[in-house]
């Protein structure tokens, strides 16, 4: 029914050019710019505003010319030429009338307000023993090229590494405007169907790998008594270089009301080292107390990660084929080799669409 979805977005974008003017007018108002604070917080909303205000006139006038042309069309008197040529008039009104409604479904969207943060990602082996891990350190390094194109910056916090060169588990924080936005659709458990390079009979195996995107805490987002911290620290483990097992850089944080452990040793100073695992255990409190309020805590932590079965996946990359398909929305791209390299963007670009469209 497109006249109640015109309806619904019109009636939104008019409630925003509304607040608008109402700001606008208290801009001056001499007992609200003697308020630095005030100011400074209208401004912010009005910046939130202005396109949804300027869209809103643009979206009246073209609703408008379509009920205008509309009427010529449905006129008996209106001669064929004419009833022609309003037609053709008529495809372009609507063509343009799409496209504001998908500007406005975006601007009117409610903003999720981790969107902008940096977050921690966390991959870990699942069903499939050593071809999991091995496909886990690929999916590390598909990430770090993604983020490397976005102009992100990536840091290994810490890595469980195994003897062939995959990861069992893997902690990364990334750095970056809408770091969340982009990668918040990453969580799920990812399957992967190939030749292990272990496979002697050259079967094909399904292993899967659980990704867990969280974003980053604020200071304020939690309060964490010291007295309720088990600090260690340990040496370094990983591949060479003169730091490993030689200092105890290395540092494990314990959140004895929860049970949470956190590690990190990608550092070489172990003060560095317990300033970023603090910052993983403040988010990982903060998905906690999210995970709370919004019901049972397994049953939510189950729906991001899974318990790593096949039968849970997101996502499956299947080499023989050179496919990647992502369940949720029925996309599949014969893509496989780019999606390694970091060209996400179709796959982010889609998963976003549709939870706008959702």
């Amino acid at each position: 029914m497109p006249e109640v979805k015109e309806a619904f977005l019109l009636s939104r974008l008019e409630a925003a050019a509304s607040r608008y003017d109402e700001l606008n007018l208290l801009l001056t108002d001499p007992s609200i710019l003697s308020k630095q604070d005030q100011v400074q917080k209208i401004n912010k909303e009005r910046r939130q505003l202005v396109e949804a205000a300027e869209l809103c006139e643009e979206y009246r006038a073209v609703l408008s010319q379509v009920s205008q042309v509309a009427e010529i069309i449905d006129n008996q008197e209106t001669d064929t030429e004419m009833r022609f040529l309003a037609a053709e008039e008529l495809k372009e009104l609507n063509l343009r009338r799409a496209m504001l409604d998908t500007r406005a479904a975006e601007l009117l969207k409610p903003k999720d307000p981790n969107d902008e943060k940096n977050i921690f990602l966390e991959i870990r082996a699942g069903t499939g023993g050593l071809e999991a891990a091995l496909f886990a350190s690929e999916m590390l390094r598909m990430y770090a090229r993604y983020t490397e194109k976005q102009g992100w910056r990536t840091e290994i916090v810490d890595a469980n590494h195994n003897d062939l060169g995959g990861i069992k588990e893997a902690t990364v924080l990334i750095e970056g405007k809408g770091a969340y936005s982009r990668l918040k659709f990453e969580r799920g458990v990812h399957r992967v169907q190939r030749v292990p390079v272990t496979e002697t009979s050259g079967r094909l195996h399904t292993s899967t790998v659980t990704v867990a995107v969280l974003p980053e805490a604020e200071d304020v987002d939690v309060q964490i008594d010291q007295k309720d911290l088990r600090i260690d620290t340990f040496c370094s483990s990983g591949p060479g270089g003169q730091g490993v097992n030689t200092t105890y850089s290395a540092v494990r944080i314990t959140h004895t009301p929860t049970g949470l452990v956190v590690s990190c040793q990608d550092e070489r100073s172990q003060l560095k080292n317990k300033a970023t695992a603090m910052r993983v255990l403040r988010s990982r409190l903060v998905e906690i107390e999210r995970l709370k309020q919004d019901g049972d805590i397994a049953q939510n932590r189950r729906a991001q990660v899974g318990s790593g079965e096949r039968s849970e996946k997101v996502r499956t990359y299947n080499f023989p084929q050179n496919r990647v398909t992502d369940h949720r929305i029925g996309l599949s791209l014969h893509t496989l080799d780019r999606t390694l390299q970091g060209d996400l963007d179709e796959l982010v670009d889609a998963l976003a669409a549709a939870d706008l469209a959702e």
